[in-house]
């Protein structure tokens, strides 16, 4: 399942970072972000009904991520909660990491790494009132590319 939500979330963060660089009005892009956040949590509610609790709990991470990020900028928000869960995602995306890397899986040990880096911009740009500007757009692009879109597909293959 990890798979299908990862293209998925590939694709958001492509155009989240795509429509933050050409200025595409935020209300806009909210609805691909209210689409891979119900994909992600209704997927991650199947897990929690297996009882596979610590994919669950990180996937609805990412499901949380996006259904507040829709929420915030359909409704003209405050975004400094978004920002507050991105810390707290951030922080929560190190002993992912180290999990990972404890357990042999050097690449999503690094994925984790990566993906909580972006995480942090979040909280940065939105409670500390730090732009920093194209970095973020740019990072969210390159994170969906090596980070979901690729590693999703390759698992929806049974190549990874």
């Amino acid at each position: 399942m990890l798979g299908l939500v990862l293209l998925y979330v590939g694709i958001v963060l492509i155009n989240n970072g795509v429509c933050g660089l050409t200025k595409v009005d935020p209300k806009a892009t909210s609805i691909l972000n209210w689409i891979v956040g119900g994909l992600s949590v209704t997927a991650n509610v199947i897990s929690i009904a297996r009882g596979d609790y610590y994919a669950a709990a990180t996937g609805l991470l990412f499901g949380f991520t996006y259904l507040i990020n829709a929420v915030t900028k359909t409704k003209n928000l405050d975004p400094r909660p978004y920002g507050w869960f991105s810390l707290f995602v951030a922080v929560n995306t190190i002993p992912c990491a180290v999990i990972d890397f404890q357990a042999g899986d050097w690449k999503m040990g690094i994925i984790w790494i990566l993906w909580g880096v972006l995480w942090l911009t979040g909280w940065i740009e939105t409670v500390l009132k730090k732009n920093l500007g194209a970095f973020v757009p740019w990072l969210a692009v390159a994170e969906g590319i090596v980070t979901a879109w690729i590693p999703g597909f390759l698992m929806l293959r049974g190549m990874w």
